[in-house]
């Protein structure tokens, strides 16, 4: 069958759409682009907060339209799927099946009834890599157990569940042989890795045996929670030169009252003290973090003190969000919710702030060689893209835009000078250094 494949939400959620259309491709199914063309389309969708079920309900609605032009089967997976199974089959006749994360392991056999095809396991086939050939994402656990009172994960994923560090190496070799050059760590908390299993946090363990692998020149680590960043790991990744000095730390907000609302563990003081240790240890790391606005009963006081914290802590990269209200999570019941207009005026008044230390940061790199990581070409002004250590995929951090005398092959590794700056992007030329 001619199958049709679209994945919503995170990369946590494009790893599962990565190994779906493994199963696909493995039983012989052709995968295609062109909803006209397909037989079946399985949407992964994502059911996090209200804006995504929004796009993911009204993505079926745009899929569904396709019966009327042969469209036999549609199939809707994912964390709305997870969450909101019976509601959709009743709603929207026209979906055939809805399948839950948890019936995963079970999937082979239910696509074999839908699409009636052989199909492979889910958790034995080989993924199709959907993005750019020279990154891929690596999923170290499932669900998770921190249970943030803002957060619908733990409901929809479950507690935090590990896979097993030979399963990851194995799958690691694979994208290595792939020729993935940029391997991405992820989990809903990367810094818990191993505790279920291992009975202790097995993070570094897990890094020492990927930096074995030949082929990888980038690891990079997201979603690290803060007080899960021991000197220990700290001092291991230094030591690992494929390992980037990359962390990634959602903090979600900076006053210690609201933290505790929000059931954060440690407070603001002891990420102040992180950051110190990171900056110590590591001669130019990026700090990366996540802040949520308008949480209920966010005082102005309070917002003040997020914004002090910014100043203070100078972070290179940060995104901020507004705080969605998701029905089962214990926030849902708060008092003082905080208007939508007064959210969107702090969030503004975050991105601003943190734009104008954004240009400082870029602003230390003019005059420096970076390595750079190269992924398009501009086909008018010949212009190369790509992106340094300290920005990761998907278009969350910033780009390096550069000139070159010479033709370079995409997924390659240069060296670029800087020479101008802007808040997200900077701009350079290709060094090319010759050996004597």
């Amino acid at each position: 069958m001619k199958v049709g494949f679209i994945s919503l939400g995170c990369s946590k959620n494009l790893v599962d759409s990565e190994k779906i259309m493994g199963m696909l491709v493995s039983g012989n199914h052709q995968l295609v682009t062109n909803p006209k063309e397909a037989d079946a389309i399985i949407i992964n969708t994502c059911g996090f907060i209200n804006s995504a079920k929004e796009e993911a309900i009204q993505t079926i609605f745009e899929m569904a339209t396709y019966k009327q032009h042969g469209l036999k089967k549609l199939i809707v997976v994912g964390c709305l799927a997870q969450r909101y199974k019976e509601t959709l089959q009743q709603e929207i006749p026209e979906i055939d099946a809805v399948i839950r994360i948890q019936e995963y392991p079970n999937l082979h056999e239910k696509l074999k009834e839908l699409l009636h095809e052989t199909i492979a396991p889910y958790a034995k086939s080989e993924r199709v890599l959907s993005g750019k050939p020279w990154t891929a994402y690596l999923k170290i656990a499932e669900g998770c157990s921190n249970r943030c009172t803002y957060c619908a994960i733990p409901l929809i994923r479950g507690d935090n569940v590990s896979i097993p560090m030979e399963h990851l190496v194995e799958e690691a070799k694979q994208l290595a042989q792939k020729g993935v050059k940029e391997l991405v760590l992820i989990a809903q908390d990367t810094t818990k890795y191993g505790l279920d299993l291992y009975k202790e946090l097995s993070l570094l363990p897990l890094l020492q045996k990927l930096h074995e692998i030949e082929g990888f020149h980038w690891i990079r680590i997201l979603y690290m929670y803060p007080d899960e960043i021991h000197d220990e790991l700290i001092q291991g990744m230094a030591k690992l030169d494929k390992v980037l000095p990359y962390f990634d730390i959602p903090m979600q907000h900076a006053n210690n009252e609201m933290l505790k609302a929000m059931n954060r563990r440690g407070t603001k003081e002891d990420v102040i003290q992180l950051m110190a240790k990171i900056r110590k240890t590591f001669d130019h790391p990026t700090l990366r973090t996540t802040f949520i606005v308008g949480f209920p009963q966010e005082s102005e006081a309070q917002f003040k003190e997020l914004k002090d914290f910014i100043k203070e802590a100078q972070w290179n990269r940060m995104g901020a969000f507004t705080y969605s209200r998701e029905e089962d999570t214990p926030a849902y019941a708060l008092d003082g919710m905080i208007d939508e207009t007064t959210q969107e005026r702090r969030l503004q008044e975050l991105m601003q702030l943190q734009e104008s230390i954004s240009l400082s940061n870029q602003k230390k790199l003019i005059g420096q060689t970076i390595e750079v990581l190269v992924e398009a070409q501009d086909g008018l002004s010949g212009m190369y893209r790509g992106r340094g250590s300290s920005s990761a995929p998907d278009e969350v951090d910033g780009f390096v835009l550069f000139t070159s005398e010479r033709a370079i092959p995409m997924g390659s590794f240069v060296y670029v000078k800087i020479t101008e700056a802007m808040p997200h992007d900077v701009k350079g030329e290709e060094v090319v250094f010759t050996r004597v």
